[in-house]
C-alpha cells in the first residue's frame, strides 16, 4: 500500500511568522534561522507533501525487538546514528517502513519547518504522531507552530533569544551536533536574516 502524505499545503503567510515568533517571545530573523537551518526548501516537497527525513536509527529504537532484525535487513533500521546512511527517497522507505509498524514508521521521521522528529509529536502540541503529520499536510503554520511548541517544551527558547546557538543546537539535535556544524550554520542563517 502507498500512502499519500498530501493535504492542502498551504504556505506561510505575511502573517504567520510574526505572529508565531511571539509565541515563544522572538523575532522573525531567528525562526527565520532555523528554518533556513531545518528546512531551506520550504515545508512541502515538490508533490505536495511535507518535507521529511526517515531516519534509521530512531526505527530500530522505536520497533519492538522482534521487528528490528527484519528491519535492519530492509535497510531500514540500524542500532546507531550514522552507521546507515539516510534513505535517498525518504517516502519510499517510509512507506515500506509502515508496512512493518505504521506508528513506529511515522515517529522515526523528521517532518516539516522544523524537522520535528514524530517521536516527539506531544512536546509538539499534538496528542498522536498521526494528528502531527495530518495538521502538516495542511499548512506550513502548523509546522512553524509545532516547531515553536516543541523549543519551547525543551526549554530552548531562552537559548534562542540569547542566540546561544551551540547551546540551541545541542538541544535541538543532541549531542552530535557540533560535527555537523549546526550552531555554525543557525549563527549564519541568523546573520542572513538580520541583513536581509
Amino acid at each position: 500500500m502507498t500512502y499519500c502524505f498530501k493535504g492542502r499545503a498551504e504556505r506561510l503567510t505575511g502573517y504567520d511568522l510574526p505572529e508565531i515568533a511571539t509565541l515563544i517571545g522572538v523575532g522573525e530573523e531567528e525562526l527565520r534561522a532555523v528554518m533556513a537551518v531545518e528546512a531551506a526548501e520550504g515545508g512541502f516537497d515538490a508533490q505536495g507533501r511535507p518535507v521529511m527525513v526517515f531516519e534509521p536509527h530512531v526505527f530500530w529504537r522505536e520497533l519492538p525487538a522482534s521487528k528490528r532484525k527484519g528491519a535492519e535487513r530492509a535497510g531500514l533500521a540500524c542500532p546507531v546514528w550514522g552507521m546507515k546512511a539516510q534513505p535517498q527517497d525518504s517516502y519510499a522507505a517510509l512507506d515500506l517502513a509502515m508496512t512493518l509498524d505504521p506508528v513506529a514508521a511515522l515517529r522515526s521521521a523528521a517532518w516539516g519547518l522544523g524537522r520535528i522528529l514524530g517521536a516527539h509529536h506531544k512536546a509538539a502540541g499534538h496528542d498522536t504522531v498521526q494528528a502531527m503529520v495530518a495538521a502538516f499536510m495542511d499548512d506550513e503554520a502548523a509546522q512553524l507552530e509545532a516547531m515553536v511548541r516543541f523549543i519551547q517544551s525543551e526549554g530552548l527558547d531562552d537559548d534562542l533569544r540569547r542566540h546561544d546557538w551551540s547551546a540551541f543546537a545541542r538541544g535541538y539535535h543532541g549531542a552530535g551536533y557540533a560535527t555537523q556544524g549546526v550552531h555554525t550554520k543557525l549563527a549564519a542563517a541568523y546573520a542572513g536574516a538580520v541583513a536581509a
